[in-house]
């Protein structure tokens, strides 16, 4: 069977959140509505965009659709700006003995463009997100790439930064590596239930193996 790596992407592969700020910033300006900290936004990250928007605007929920729209052409426009992957990723995903793919609750054009644009898109065999897959924690997306490239429950590992992945990872029967550079602490992805942890890219290369 084929050993298989499925990777979060926003707080696992790549830091994004100086950019996915200054988009929903833009939406909220344009909106005459007041700015966000980068430590708001970082906190309503990783359920897709419509949530992370639908927070920033609270309690204006009557706006989301406008501001929604404000903040997609923007951060199609600004997505790379100061996007970068983490520390020692690139070595680590190129050293990788697994398969490598990714699964994010991120719109999956996005995800595409933004590994593509990092370089590194073509190091994995899929990349679903939330647009082509039910949102994590549902594990469609996690399960439908282990049928794409034939791997299995035991031959599988999810590596995620949140307790969205925890629970996904959970729902699909497979094991799970957290990482600590993320958008969570390592109390809070332990309280989840995570048990291994990877602090930075080189203990993460191990599991990558």
């Amino acid at each position: 069977m084929t050993r298989l790596a499925i990777l979060d992407l926003d707080g696992t592969l790549v830091d994004s959140v100086d950019d996915l700020a200054a988009s929903v910033n833009h939406a909220l300006a344009a909106l005459r509505l007041p700015a966000r900290s980068t430590g708001e936004i970082r906190s309503f990250v990783g359920e897709g965009a419509r949530l992370l928007v639908a927070r920033a605007i609270a309690p204006r929920d009557e706006l989301l659709e406008p501001a929604l729209a404000l903040w997609a052409e923007h951060y199609d426009a600004h997505c790379l700006d100061r996007t970068r992957l983490y520390p020692g990723m690139d070595a680590a995903l190129a050293g990788a003995g697994r398969v490598l793919a990714v699964h994010t609750n991120k719109p999956g054009a996005l995800a595409r463009k933004i590994l593509a644009g990092l370089g590194a898109a073509g190091r994995f065999a899929a990349i679903v997100g939330g647009d082509d897959a039910p949102r994590k924690p549902d594990p469609a997306g996690t399960l439908e790439i282990m049928a794409q490239v034939g791997a299995s429950r035991a031959d599988t590992v999810f590596v995620g930064d949140s307790r969205v992945d925890v629970t996904t990872a959970r729902a699909a029967g497979v094991a799970l590596v957290a990482v600590t550079w993320g958008l969570e602490s390592r109390h809070d992805l332990a309280a989840a239930g995570a048990t291994v942890f990877a602090d930075d890219a080189a203990e993460l290369v191990p599991h990558l193996r």
